[in-house]
């Protein structure tokens, strides 16, 4: 089995931590349930969260050898395409629509990185492109991971390829892959592959934890994000939803931990990194 630079085959991410509240939330509960989180990312994007915040995010996660990765925005879905709210065209809601959208998100890309933040989801192409170029330049910095979202579809192989080959760091694969297609990205691919095992309801709403086993073997080295079902969208979020988004994030983290006691319970041998691994990209305060 491939494994991360640590000889760890998983690590567990939590998704959608919104803010400050939310990772301090998502901390003190991994610490009372045992739960080895290793990344967290946010979806509101970095746009909705001011200096300061970013920077109490960035000591928190340092401080906890814990990964942040925060959301590359805007995309068409907050913008005036009428293309992306129609069901049809829902797939371009993610992309960055025109110069001023693409200018927007690396400009956010940049303060993010300036503020200490060394990972970033990316869900169109060219802003994934862009990002790598400026990487290779050396006008963003050389340990900045781009971490490619869920929104921006890996449904097969030579896709994966193409991404690695833009500069992706990890791969957020489709929510509804079979075990067999995640097995055919893996052998296309090295980085790491970020897999849901619990989705959101707008993401297809799956509940996967009885596949984990399998899961771990086939596509490690792997990230098991445990999203919820049954919970409203929030993004964008603020503080006016503070205490939904901490609650959920606490849920989230329980989640986590019932897939880590259903992997012992199945005999599971796999190794799960602690937080701060070699090779995640920790925040720098």
């Amino acid at each position: 089995m491939p494994r991360f630079p640590d000889g760890a085959h998983y690590r567990v991410e939590i998704p959608s931590v919104e803010g400050p509240r939310c990772l301090d939330a998502v901390l003190t509960e991994a610490d009372r349930l045992e739960v080895p989180v290793s990344r967290v990312s946010q979806g509101s994007g970095v746009g909705m969260l001011t200096d300061a915040e970013i920077g109490e995010m960035v000591k928190l996660g340092a401080a906890a050898g814990v990964e942040l990765s925060l959301f590359a925005r805007p995309c068409a879905a907050w913008g005036p395409s009428a293309m992306a709210r129609m069901p049809a065209g829902a797939v371009l809601a993610p992309t960055a629509w025109g110069q001023d959208q693409l200018t927007a998100a690396v400009d956010e890309i940049r303060r993010a990185a300036d503020l200490g933040v060394r990972s970033v989801l990316v869900s169109d192409l060219g802003v994934l492109a862009t990002l790598g170029r400026l990487r290779t330049a050396g006008e963003l910095p050389a340990d900045l991971q781009a971490k490619v979202s869920v929104m921006l579809p890996v449904a097969n192989p030579a896709t994966a390829e193409v991404l690695v080959g833009l500069g992706a760091n990890t791969l957020n694969l489709p929510t509804d892959l079979t075990l067999a297609h995640i097995a055919e990205i893996r052998a296309a691919v090295d980085v790491p592959l970020d897999v849901y095992v619990e989705a959101p309801d707008n993401l297809g709403g799956f509940v996967r934890h009885h596949e984990l086993p399998t899961l771990v073997e086939l596509a490690a080295p792997v990230y098991i994000k445990f999203g919820l079902r049954n919970a409203p969208d929030v993004y964008p979020s603020g503080t006016h939803l503070d205490d939904l988004t901490t609650a959920l994030s606490r849920e989230r983290v329980r989640r986590a931990r019932l897939g880590l006691d259903l992997l012992h319970r199945a005999g599971s041998t796999a190794v799960c990194s602690p937080p701060g691994a070699p090779g995640l990209a920790l925040p720098v305060p």
